[in-house]
């Protein structure tokens, strides 16, 4: 069970940076980014899984790849962005992490427009002139 092998993990991460704060600050940063990057890797298989599924659906419904591309690219800005954000506030950066936050509301907003434009157009040719 992959879940209890996270929570056993991070518990014991948690105590080591409890320890390692008091001691060696620069050794907690490293050990709570190492920690994240573990489970970041042990996720991605569960994320090509996924992706997969999508594309296969979006392939029987024979709706535009293009469509499930940028959301899959969305998806992928949000969580990276989560990520390097929140390893940023663990090192005690949190000015630098409200910068990656914003940021990746930009690309996510620029990644959305040409969905949004084909949403539109649609409603427009929908509606009477």
């Amino acid at each position: 069970m992959e879940i209890a092998q996270i929570v056993g993990l991070a518990l014991v991460t948690t105590i080591l940076l409890l320890i390692l704060r008091q001691e060696k600050p620069v050794m907690a940063v490293v050990l709570s980014i190492v920690f994240s990057i573990i489970v970041f890797t042990l996720m991605m298989g569960k994320m090509g899984s996924i992706i997969n599924v999508m594309k296969e659906l979006t392939r029987r419904a024979e709706i535009n790849y293009f469509f499930l591309a940028t959301i899959l690219k969305i998806l992928g800005v949000a969580y990276l962005g989560e990520f390097a954000a929140t390893i940023c506030q663990d090192a005690g950066e949190e000015a630098v992490a409200k910068k990656v936050e914003f940021a990746s509301k930009i690309i996510i907003a620029v990644l959305a427009l040409p969905i949004i434009i084909a949403i539109l157009e649609s409603l427009l040719e929908l509606m009477p002139r």
